[in-house]
């Protein structure tokens, strides 16, 4: 029997996104040129058009609801780079990114299961904002991973039940690093709350990590390992990435490796039957009228559905583009389809892997 899963990397629904919604926090920043989270959206208006205020909970997601619906994953998992608070004392860097507390439903609008916390936005608003964050995706039913009032919670997986009798469980576990921009001082410690940082990608944390997950798996578990490392920009996958992910898989501990942080997706590689996702990618933000980068088409995501069967091994996967306008999720045109289908075959032959559109306009890895 297997178990479909919904995966994206990095979802921001602070700053521009949290303004146009019904609860939206102060908009003040603290950035070198705009100091209103409101001018967000008014870049993305002089690009795309007007966007009505507020939205309901669901606007954000658009087009990506229906395929949701249309695809049926088992679970849903994200990268959430977005504090949830109206407090906190803003970190010391450029950009910082919060939700009002109260715009949490754009979040259940999507029924997630569990975001990922081990990012470099995560603490923009210091300690109280993580504790705010936390207890809001608590209170809304919605599982965490990488990021704790300790090391330990930090460490420790989300656990979702992978069928309705709760006997199957996905194991999410969560991990930051500092290529991502993760400071080094946002790691988790005995009694600090923080992230689940890894010091490097070095064999000795990559068995580290593989021990640390042992202990919590169980027989017929599945497992992610969620990673938010590298930069912003290109396509190239380090060395260094690319042993730790195969490592974590060569292991036996691992079944997915799940990674985000760069603005477009990164190659895909298919390793003794199991999947590398190098980054996914983001799939919402508000940086619809910032220039810059445009030959990386960063307005492009993937929503990602992997098919896993028992023992963890890749059943199939499907790809569904989106793009965002109007700060909200529609389906590409015709032409940014195939640019994107052209663009992630260049980058993933190199890995062995090729994807072929469908009926439906959907990309298939091709067996």
């Amino acid at each position: 029997m297997s178990i479909r899963l919904f995966l994206c990397g990095d979802v921001m629904t602070g700053r521009g996104i949290d303004q146009i919604l019904p609860h939206p926090a102060e908009p003040g920043l603290f950035e070198p040129v705009i100091r209103d989270a409101r001018s967000y959206v008014a870049l993305a208006e002089a690009r795309s058009g007007a966007i009505p205020r507020p939205v309901d909970f669901t606007y954000i997601w658009g087009e990506a609801l229906t395929e949701l619906d249309s695809q049926q994953p088992d679970l849903r998992i994200i990268n959430l780079e977005t504090s949830i608070t109206h407090d906190g004392v803003p970190a010391d860097k450029e950009i910082h990114y919060r939700m009002g507390s109260g715009n949490v439903p754009c979040l259940t609008a999507a029924k997630l299961d569990c975001c990922v916390l081990a990012n470099n936005h995560i603490l923009d608003w210091g300690q109280s904002g993580l504790f705010d964050t936390l207890d809001s995706l608590s209170k809304a039913g919605v599982r965490t991973a990488g990021a704790g009032v300790n090391h330990a919670a930090a460490a420790a997986p989300a656990v979702v039940p992978a069928d309705k009798d709760k006997d199957r469980r996905l194991l999410v576990f969560g991990f930051g690093h500092g290529s991502a921009g993760v400071p080094f001082d946002w790691s988790a410690g005995a009694d600090r709350p923080g992230v689940c940082l890894l010091r490097n990608l070095s064999v000795s944390v990559a068995d580290e990590v593989i021990a640390e997950i042992g202990q919590a798996r169980r027989s017929g578990d599945l497992v992610v390992a969620s990673l938010h490392w590298g930069g912003n920009w290109g396509y190239e996958v380090s060395p260094a990435q690319r042993a730790f992910a195969r490592r974590l898989i060569d292991s036996g501990a691992v079944d997915l490796v799940h990674s985000h942080s760069s603005h477009h997706f990164r190659p895909i590689e298919i390793w003794r039957g199991k999947l590398i996702l190098y980054s996914c990618g983001d799939l919402l933000n508000d940086y619809e009228g910032i220039r810059g980068y445009e030959e990386y088409r960063g307005d492009l995501g993937i929503m990602y559905f992997p098919s896993l069967v028992e023992g963890g091994a890749l059943e199939g996967l499907t790809l569904v583009p989106m793009q965002v306008r109007r700060m909200r999720l529609v389906r590409p045109s015709e032409e940014d389809r195939e640019w994107l289908l052209n663009r992630l075959n260049r980058e993933c032959a190199r890995f062995g892997t090729t994807f072929v559109r469908d009926a439906s306009g959907a990309f298939r890895l091709q067996a």
